[in-house]
């Protein structure tokens, strides 16, 4: 069974955000939640937590990390098919981005877009080609992708704890 799915949240951004931070589109599980990598094994959190000492147990303690740090989190699609109740981003169809250059143009801080995974990468090069920023593809954070360890995925993620320092 395929089901037409909205992307229920806004942005994750304000006026003082340096990084955007992209996935494809919410979980099953985070839309249940009602956050972004909201399912409790995908190790988004969990990563960030720890590239900043940070506790990330509620979404409240989450929200307050994004803003302290300046990065902002959206997903590149705004709408589509997800078949088979399954939130791999092969069940995905008939995508329609979020307008990614609206919000670059309302919140001209951003310096550096980061990718979680690779769907989210090639939407932003398919899409949004006159973006004029760079964007680095990050290993997908979810549970499915268990090719990758964690200890392996906090090193590609620091780049985004670095980015962050020195664009400060």
């Amino acid at each position: 069974m395929s089901e037409k799915l909205i992307h229920p949240f806004e942005p994750l951004i304000d006026a003082h955000s340096l990084v955007l931070i992209l996935g494809s589109f919410p979980s099953i599980k985070s839309f249940e939640l009602d956050f972004y990598y909201a399912h409790p094994r995908n190790q988004f959190w969990p990563i960030m937590g720890e590239l900043f000492d940070a506790d990330v147990t509620t979404v409240k303690s989450r929200k307050a990390l994004a803003h302290s740090k300046h990065f902002a989190l959206w997903d590149v699609y705004g709408s589509l098919i997800r078949k088979d109740g399954n939130s791999s981003d092969t069940n995905l169809s008939q995508l329609i981005p979020n307008d990614l250059t609206e919000l670059l143009k309302k919140y001209p801080k951003i310096k550096h877009i980061f990718c979680t995974g690779k769907k989210s990468y090639d939407g932003v090069k398919k899409h949004f080609k006159a973006i004029d920023l760079p964007v680095t593809l990050l290993p997908s954070s979810s549970p499915a992708y268990a090719a990758m360890k964690y200890d392996e995925k906090l090193r590609h993620y620091k780049i985004i704890r670095d980015t962050l320092e020195t664009t400060a």
